[in-house]
């Protein structure tokens, strides 16, 4: 995202004591059309979209239309087989916060969310393309 706000990283266990705090959580499998839970979403604090394997991307446009068209502002959760390679266009996408598998080191995937400052493309949190003030 071209802005502070950084997707959140979570291990399993930190995912399970969050699901504990009683918050109203929609969970979706990938194959959901999301337009068709308008309600459930709109009343939930955090919705959770399941990746059963790195290979399989719908949600990733699931979190899309949550966040664009259904203007969902709650926490969107990654669950699954969730990488670090994977974490830049999960937040790009709307996500804010990922279960990272359970291989997965946190230290790199804070490494690659650090690889780009910025992007010319708008995406799920900004309308326009990032563009440098320029000087006069």
């Amino acid at each position: 995202m071209n802005g502070p706000a950084r997707i959140r990283l979570l291990s399993a266990a930190a995912h399970a004591a969050d699901t504990e705090r009683g918050e109203r959580v929609v969970s979706l499998a990938n194959d959901i059309d999301p337009l068709t839970q308008r309600e459930a979403i709109a009343a939930a604090q955090r919705v959770e979209l399941h990746f059963p394997g790195f290979t399989d991307g719908r949600a990733y446009s699931q979190a899309y239309l949550i966040r664009r068209r259904l203007g969902f502002t709650g926490d969107l959760r990654a669950t699954g087989d969730v990488l670090a390679d994977q974490l830049m266009q999960m937040e790009r996408t709307g996500f804010s916060s990922a279960v990272l598998h359970d291989d997965v080191d946190v230290a790199d995937a804070q490494r690659e969310l650090q690889r780009f400052a910025a992007f010319y493309q708008g995406d799920a949190s900004h309308n326009a393309p990032f563009r440098r003030q320029q000087s006069h």
